[in-house]
């Protein structure tokens, strides 16, 4: 019996795609879930000939697998992870591997890292991004954990994974949570990309009065361009999307209160501890919280009244040319900012992070994926310890020539009356970071003035404080 090659507890969507997936590479699988209908779904799915078993027992589970065991959790994050964890161990033995497939929050993952070590047991904390279907047919895969256990998964991981010029989306990222961590950055420069496109989305249609097929149009223009990328791609597609009912574009029966489930918080409220700034994904997380006072919006909308300009800003096609820049311009900011948060934490939590090994995984298979990650992946090459790809000759002289539109699309959301605050927080990051001085000396000397926190002088050396008053 202890010859499957891998087992996933969880037969959701997510695991039992991926289980089908590894059975089409020739692997032996095993499933385990709580629900009959489930286990025996999975046996049902996987083909003649494939080694494909499922059950609702822990322990029969167990016995399914070859020593050392792999085996991955996908359940929800949080108290299922660690009831999970906690059925399996009386079963499991030194040197057996337990992955966490979900998006957990890092420090979770660290404190399991270091409970099961004591048991002798790996386990490793893995973002999976690329939905049902990445699952099915090629995920982009995030595993952080020990080292020297990855090696019993890789073949695996790697059968698996999309691919992009041959080379699989996976690789091994650092200790610990690094896994988890990247999967949670990876999902705040999503939620960051997501918003940007809606803030394009509302600026052509309520603003600029651009018809549905002409923007539908125009995502569809943009994914052929260097702009090419899934959610550019599942835009055009969920913009030509028309309802069965009313025949109408189903998007405009959308109601406009989007939902979250806490990885862009997660990504804000660290970058926070680690300062490292990163706005446009604040803006992006501030504005789904935003999008859920509904009724107070409304009420807003008849009292705080606007009057946008009439002033006309050049033809339909003119207009979308600048906010093809200015999108281009604040995607490249998100990255930016990402990415450098990931410099920072691996920095601080020890992970040992290859930044051109992310951008190399993040091609192919995850969400974000994106022709630019490509340029960006040869930045990191050309210079393994680039602190941020704003200071990358060919990226920044990229922003350098779209900044101009940058500026022009947003002066145009503000005569209409659109917010774009994700537009507007890529723009104040990309022009705080190129002044050589801000007027942050007058922060310090406020505080200097109210708690005596003192300041440093830029004429001479020392730590200073005066008498203000």
């Amino acid at each position: 019996m202890e010859n499957h090659d891998f087992g996933i507890v969880g037969l959701g969507v997510m695991g039992r795609n991926l289980l089908l997936n590894m059975a089409d590479h020739n692997f032996a699988v095993a499933g385990l879930d709580l629900d009959a209908e489930k286990a025996g779904s999975l046996e049902k799915e996987a083909k003649d000939g494939q080694h494909v078993k499922a059950t609702t027992s822990a322990e029969e589970f167990i016995g399914l697998l070859r020593k050392p065991r792999a085996l991955m959790l996908l359940v929800p994050a949080g108290k299922p992870v660690d009831a999970a964890i906690a059925s399996l161990v009386p079963y499991l033995e030194k040197g057996d591997i337990i992955i966490d497939g979900g998006n957990s929050y890092f420090p979770d993952t660290d404190r399991r890292f270091t409970e099961l070590a004591e048991k002798g047991i790996h386990f490793f904390g893995m973002g999976i991004s690329g939905g049902e279907k990445g699952a099915r047919f090629g995920p982009s895969m995030m595993p952080g954990g020990d080292k020297g256990a990855y090696e019993r998964l890789r073949p695996i991981f790697e059968a698996v994974a999309a691919k992009v010029n041959g080379e699989p989306c996976v690789t091994y990222l650092g200790s610990g949570s690094a896994g988890n961590y990247v999967k949670m950055v990876h999902n705040g420069i999503e939620y960051g990309i997501m918003q940007l496109i809606s803030e394009v989305y509302d600026l052509l249609k309520r603003g600029l009065g651009i018809s549905d097929e002409k923007i539908q149009q125009t995502f569809e223009a943009w994914n052929k361009s260097e702009l090419q990328s899934f959610l550019v791609e599942i835009t055009a597609e969920v913009l030509a999307k028309f309802d069965d009912e009313t025949g109408e574009r189903l998007v405009n029966l959308i109601s406009d209160q989007a939902r979250s489930k806490g990885t862009g918080k997660w990504t804000s409220q660290n970058a926070m501890d680690l300062q490292a700034p990163i706005p446009v994904i604040d803006a992006a997380v501030t504005m789904r919280d935003l999008s859920k006072y509904k009724e107070e919006r409304v009420k807003a909308s008849e009292k705080l009244t606007y009057e946008p300009s009439t002033e006309s800003f050049g033809s339909d096609d003119e207009v979308i040319a600048i906010v093809k820049d200015a999108f281009n311009f604040a995607v490249l900011n998100i990255y930016a900012q990402g990415l450098a948060q990931l410099t920072i934490a691996s920095k601080e939590y020890n992970y040992g992070l290859n930044l051109e090994e992310v951008a190399k995984i993040w091609r192919g298979g995850c969400i974000i994926r994106a022709v630019c990650l490509e340029d960006f992946r040869k930045a990191y090459a050309r210079n393994a310890d680039l602190p941020n790809i704003l200071l990358d000759d060919e990226i920044g002289q990229t922003l350098v020539n779209t900044q101009g539109n940058a500026r022009t699309a947003i002066k145009i959301a503000i005569d209409k009356g659109v917010p774009v605050p994700a537009f507007m927080a890529a723009l104040g990051y990309f022009d705080a970071y190129r002044s050589a001085k801000l007027g942050t000396n007058i922060v310090q000397a406020q505080r200097d003035y109210f708690g005596a926190h003192t300041y440093e002088r830029i004429d001479k050396p020392g730590v200073f404080h005066t008498n203000w008053n």
